[in-house]
């Protein structure tokens, strides 16, 4: 019992050493990398109480995908994070009080009975998979489709992080498109036709034989007068 009170201090430390860690990192790449620390943590904590599953679904899912897709994100956008931690003075109080308040409730709940009286599963209750999957879909059903659409909503984000323009990049504007007029894109012009192109052509040929024959009488009469 010993042994395991200090396992689960010193998991439950480094975890929360690596979350603070992930705020306090100046290299982003260390905030994705601090996450994967405090996973490893949490699967050591469900592996203490008997939730061997959910260790290895914490391990596999957080550790192996999410942590991994972070750390992609982070090293291939172009984010000035320079920028970003501009405004880190000015909503730190607002940070500081809102900790406050979390601290506060989980002091508050650690020590007060009205959790007292609650009938508590044992581990061997939870650590089947098939008892997980039937509460999931069943009882906290809606819980898990809430879920769903948060992920939803960080791919989203993913992806308008990527939507950055750029200065000389050539991109499609939908909205443009659809305001523009006929008369703005389209001008009728009167073009002759092959036939009044083959007579103009002809014309010229003539006009220009006539003016060469104009030159040489010209030229002949000089020559005479001489």
């Amino acid at each position: 019992m010993m042994i395991e009170a200090l396992f689960f201090y010193l998991f439950a430390g480094v975890m929360l050493a690596s979350g603070l860690m992930v705020v306090v990192s100046r290299n982003p790449v260390y905030s994705v990398l601090f996450p994967i620390l405090a996973f490893f943590n949490a699967a050591g904590m469900f592996v203490l109480i008997g939730a061997e599953f959910l260790a290895m679904l914490l391990v596999v899912v957080y550790v192996g995908a999410v942590a991994v897709l972070f750390l992609f994100v982070v090293m291939m956008l172009d984010i000035n994070f320079a920028e970003m931690r501009a405004g880190f003075q000015k909503y730190l109080p607002l940070g500081l009080i809102v900790g406050g308040i979390l601290v506060f409730e989980l002091v508050a709940a650690m020590y007060s009975d009205a959790f007292s009286n609650a009938s508590l599963p044992t581990a061997s209750d939870i650590a089947n998979t098939t008892q997980i999957g039937g509460v999931l879909y069943t009882k906290y059903a809606f819980l898990f489709q809430i879920a769903g659409l948060i992920l939803l909503v960080a791919m989203i984000g993913a992806i308008s992080l990527t939507m950055r323009k750029r200065a000389g990049v050539r991109r499609q504007s939908i909205a443009a498109q659809n305001s523009r007029r006929r008369e703005d894109v389209m001008e009728i012009v009167k073009m002759p036709s092959a036939k009044a192109k083959a007579e103009a052509r002809a014309k010229d040929q003539l006009d220009g034989q006539e003016n060469s024959r104009t030159h040489d009488r010209t030229a002949t009469g000089s020559t005479s007068d001489q």
